[in-house]
């Protein structure tokens, strides 16, 4: 049986390359049927605002990216309620995606065998 695999996103879309390659892994690992899961924490839930203009900035857009998770099999999506309350963001674009609070967080890294943060 394959080891259970949770990334870990950190970044906003805009400041590197951390949160489209936390995508690419995510992706890639529900191509293969990995157990996979990922979590948005800190900046990383600002990925999940609605509306972002990506062509203002000339950067690739990773409201695609998201919308196609669930087609790859990846349906352990979380992001962190506070880290989103505290940036402002009342709805996340990405309705499959269940908020956690900070104790529930601790318990969903311990679920899985392998973490690997972005």
């Amino acid at each position: 049986m394959a080891k259970s695999l949770l990334i870990i996103s950190r970044q906003s879309p805009w400041s590197g390359p951390g949160a489209r390659e936390a995508l690419d892994i995510v992706l890639a690992g529900g191509a293969f049927d990995l157990p996979i899961g990922l979590l948005f924490l800190d900046d990383g839930v600002l990925q999940l605002a609605a509306g972002q203009n990506a062509k203002a900035l000339q950067q690739k857009d990773l409201s695609a990216n998201l919308q196609a998770l669930p087609m790859f099999g990846v349906e352990e999506l979380f992001y962190c309620a506070q880290s989103a309350s505290a940036r402002g963001l009342g709805n996340v674009s990405l309705e499959e995606a269940q908020p956690l609070a900070a104790e529930q967080i601790t318990a969903l890294i311990d679920r899985y065998d392998q973490v690997i943060t972005l």
